[in-house]
């Protein structure tokens, strides 16, 4: 699971990195004039949440810091990329999830490794709509597997065998 996400994060680091200037925070039409940067902000600022809710076993994606700087800034948010791949090894333990819905607090039982397979996850289908974005703009190669679930790709090498 760990070496799941991190190999996904390292992947999308590589992606960003090689994006075309003044690409990642340019408003996109086919993304409902959201940015790369945006998604890459929301995908960075849930596993903050996550890695910094561990200590308290309470985590809260709803009030997540939203930092401008990550969705403007790439090298900002390769650092914080890089950050996450630093802390994210820990051990499972029992976390509380807050959330609100319909207007009110609720909380649900989970623990840390189902949160870190729930970014993962999360992290993999805002990829798959930043690849979108990056056709659009460029002719950047970005690898087959950018934005697709691993069992998706399993499946795929099967049916093509």
């Amino acid at each position: 699971m760990f070496n799941s996400s991190l190999q996904t994060l390292e992947q999308f680091k590589q992606v960003l990195a090689d994006l075309p200037k003044d690409c990642y925070s340019q408003s996109c039409h086919i993304l409902s004039n959201a940015t790369i940067g945006q998604h890459t902000r929301h995908i960075i600022e849930l596993y903050l949440c996550l890695i910094h809710g561990y200590e308290l076993s309470d985590v809260s994606y709803d009030r997540r810091e939203r930092n401008l700087k990550i969705e403007q800034d790439l090298n900002y948010a390769l650092d914080r990329l890089t950050y996450i791949q630093e802390h994210l090894k820990k051990p499972n333990k029992a976390i509380k999830i807050s959330y609100e819905l319909a207007g009110e607090e609720n909380c649900m039982d989970s623990n840390y490794f189902r949160e870190v397979m729930y970014n993962l996850e999360h992290t993999i289908h805002h990829q798959a709509l930043i690849k979108v974005g990056i056709k659009h703009f460029s002719e950047q190669e970005i690898p087959e597997s950018f934005g697709v679930a691993p069992s998706t790709l399993q499946y795929r090498k099967a049916c093509a065998q």
